[in-house]
């Protein structure tokens, strides 16, 4: 943790120097955000639910799926750049560093400018906080916070398996998007009105629901008493993805420069 804090200052640092960059970058982010949620906004003055859920209960639902989202890219976007990474042959020196692969992956890259998106969720979901009907004590409160840390563990997880294809493909596969930058899209509304299969697969494959539409029903007090913990749960999905990554090192061959 030492060593990421240096390479957190470091591009900290970096970012300060360019502080009109930096701040345009974050109203932009903040900006392309903001036209989703219009979106959203739109579509409930034509329906008043969507599934049984209400524009209420979905703004709170689609505030958290985008802060788990941008959470994740903010500190996982070395994956995201990690053809880049592989092709200029820079994972060699990488590979013979006495520090672990993953820790300088990481700190290769970390996006100061999602704060605008962040700041949008927080505004989203804050205005959700206050409009929706749910009766707030201890634990929901906690489980919004075991949301926010399973959804980043696994955003940051599919992220880890984006990187590790790119040891056996040597570049981006663009199919992977749909399940980074799709799922945030498709995130804005609860897993389950896309239909049984989807919300099957967003259950045992790839645990979005876990992180987004269980918690939510809690939350609402629609669902049981241990959906409280399935965010925590969904954490257990970043072992395959270390996984795939250790075997995807050990098939690693050099691309030069």
């Amino acid at each position: 943790m030492k060593l990421y804090g240096k390479y957190f200052m470091i591009h900290f640092k970096s970012t300060m120097e360019y502080k009109t960059s930096f701040l345009l970058s974050c109203i932009g982010q903040f900006l392309v955000s903001f036209n989703v949620f219009l979106g959203v906004y739109f579509m409930f003055q034509r329906f008043s639910k969507v599934e049984g859920f209400t524009y209420n209960e979905v703004l709170l639902c689609f505030g958290i799926t985008l802060m788990e989202f941008s959470l994740a890219e903010s500190f996982a976007r070395g994956f995201d750049m990690f053809p880049n990474i592989v092709n200029k042959g820079e994972f060699d020196r990488i590979m013979v560093r006495p520090r672990n692969e993953i820790l300088q992956v990481l700190g290769s890259r970390i996006e100061f400018s999602r704060i605008g998106r962040i700041l949008q969720a927080v505004v989203m979901f804050v205005y959700g906080f206050t409009v929706s009907d749910v009766h707030w004590n201890v634990q929901k409160i906690a489980a919004v916070l075991f949301m926010l840390i399973g959804g980043t563990v696994v955003f940051g997880g599919i992220f880890l398996i984006y990187a590790s294809i790119c040891f056996f493909t040597l570049e981006g596969l663009e199919f992977m998007n749909i399940f980074t930058d799709g799922a945030r899209e498709y995130g804005k509304y609860p897993v389950c009105i896309y239909g049984k299969r989807i919300l099957q697969l967003s259950t045992f494959v790839i645990p979005y629901a876990l992180i987004q539409y269980y918690p939510l029903l809690y939350l609402l007090d629609r669902g049981k008493s241990y959906y409280i913990l399935l965010p925590l749960i969904a954490c257990l999905f970043i072992i395959p993805c270390l996984l795939l990554w250790k075997l995807g090192v050990r098939h690693y061959k050099s691309c030069g420069s």
